[in-house]
């Protein structure tokens, strides 16, 4: 139902990740009976996660270890991997400098152009050591290197923007990337992101996605909501977006994931997207904090570099544990971010939901009060859900 804003201005109510909550079904099942594997461009995981293609997240190291827990993770083409042959002097100096000083050392940084020699560097020490090598640029990025990373003998190739859209338009000075031509051209699966909306849902699956990112500015890092003032709650993107991937489904025969990209942090969070119609999320903060993580303990927003206009920060996230505790556990930590897995699998048992298409099938609630009911003593002493 709209509301009425004023005047000649109507709006839809959206609701974001926090106002939602999962409701139990007639059976549970154990939690070791939970099928919680899906497929992306082909590619079969064990666990319906991804690592955010962030310098903070994932190189080479973490792109394979997570491959070999069951996930994966997405290195960023545009970033100080592809720029500097040894990316890390670099990127102990983003971990050490002030907050003063930080966006401007990061448009000095990310200035140093990319070097084709070091995607197929890259590409070739992940698939050496038998990970999955996806690699993720921008729009203008993907014209650029797209078909040496291709080349190079990549798995999956991600076209990530704060918002891509089929119906581009571009000064006479620039060639707008045709995002239908290159899906056909590639020869490896391309993934496009990001949206928010049933439309462009429908439009990028129709010009050739293997998947499609949702979620625009919810990320921990990221500024674009309050620079640009743009954004839909994670909720009610994934919701509508879902049900363009099911009518394209229905429509075409042809199934086209969804992934909830952005602003997620507890394995509670990632049980919901799935549960509003996710095949799978895309995350990044939880796992700047793993000691493997390249950020030494930060994390921050790749669209921080823009000379023009920064609309990412760097935040600092510490290290909370190793990478398996992260994402199969044994849980060290009260808080629900850690054994994001065994969070799910747990979830699902509860839910009776034996595998990811029953999970997006429970009922869900509008529950404003859902992490904040009855936790006093935890607000109060800074404990599990109160931290």
């Amino acid at each position: 139902m709209d509301i009425q804003i004023g005047r000649g201005k109507t709006a839809r109510r959206a609701y974001g990740i926090d106002e939602i909550a999962l409701v139990p079904g007639r059976r549970t099942l154990d939690p070791s009976l939970a099928d919680t594997r899906w497929q992306i461009g082909g590619i079969e995981r064990e666990i319906p996660i991804i690592a955010s293609a962030m310098d903070g997240v994932v190189d080479v190291k973490m792109a394979v270890r997570l491959s070999e827990l069951g996930a994966m993770g997405v290195i960023n083409l545009e970033g100080i991997q592809t720029r500097y042959a040894d990316p890390e002097p670099i990127l102990d100096r983003i971990a050490s400098v002030g907050k003063e000083e930080f966006v401007s050392l990061m448009q000095e940084l990310y200035a140093e152009p990319v070097k084709p020699e070091l995607i197929e560097k890259r590409v070739q020490e992940v698939k050496a050591q038998g990970g999955i090598a996806a690699f993720s640029a921008t729009p203008v990025g993907a014209l650029r290197y797209g078909k040496a990373v291709a080349e190079a003998g990549a798995d999956l190739f991600f076209i990530q923007a704060t918002v891509v859209s089929t119906a581009h338009l571009s000064p006479k000075t620039a060639t707008p990337l045709d995002l239908a031509e290159f899906c056909q051209s590639m020869p490896i699966p391309v993934i496009l992101g990001n949206c928010v909306t049933y439309d462009v849902t429908h439009s990028l699956m129709k010009a050739g996605a293997a998947a499609v990112l949702v979620g625009i500015g919810p990320g921990a890092a990221c500024t674009s909501r309050g620079v640009l003032g743009v954004g839909v709650p994670q909720a009610t993107a994934i919701a509508d977006c879902a049900a363009a991937r099911d009518d394209f489904y229905q429509n075409t025969g042809q199934y086209v994931p969804v992934i909830a990209d952005g602003g997620l942090i507890t394995g509670g969070d990632i049980c919901k997207c799935i549960a509003c119609g996710a095949d799978g999320v895309m995350i990044g903060s939880p796992f700047a904090r793993a000691s493997e993580a390249p950020g030494r303990g930060f994390h921050w927003g790749m669209a921080t570099p823009s000379p023009v206009l920064p609309r990412g920060t760097r935040i600092q996230v510490g290290t909370t544990g190793s990478l398996e505790q992260i994402l199969r556990g044994p849980a060290q930590l009260d808080d629900g971010t850690h054994n994001l897995l065994g969070a799910l699998q747990t979830s699902m048992g509860t839910l009776g939901a034996k595998d990811i298409k029953e999970m997006q099938q429970v009922d869900v609630v509008i529950a404003p009060s859902l992490l904040t009911e009855g936790k006093v003593y935890q607000k109060a002493q800074q404990l599990g859900m109160g931290k």
